[in-house]
């Protein structure tokens, strides 16, 4: 696990920093981490909060073009995907 995520490293999928959020909130509950490691262990799992809610704003969004007001599926172009 990183304490930063460098410009130069790649994002980690929605399930992966999930994972790394739940190891921090495991750690921060269960060990006796002194308060420096502790902050950084927060701002990392804050960060990696606002990744997966941004992540999931996304795929709502992408929903939303796909479904119509009154539940009817529309159709949709696969031109977007890439920008992932």
């Amino acid at each position: 696990m990183c304490d930063s995520m460098n410009k130069n490293e790649k994002e980690p999928v929605f399930e992966e920093a999930m994972d790394q959020l739940e190891q921090i909130v495991k750690q921060l509950e269960e060990n006796d981490v002194p308060l420096e490691k502790a902050i950084g262990l927060f701002q990392e799992g804050m960060a990696l909060s606002k990744l997966c809610h941004d992540k999931l704003e996304k795929v709502e969004k992408k929903i939303d073009q796909l479904i119509g007001p009154n539940g009817e599926t529309k159709p949709f172009s696969v031109q977007g995907d890439d920008e992932q």
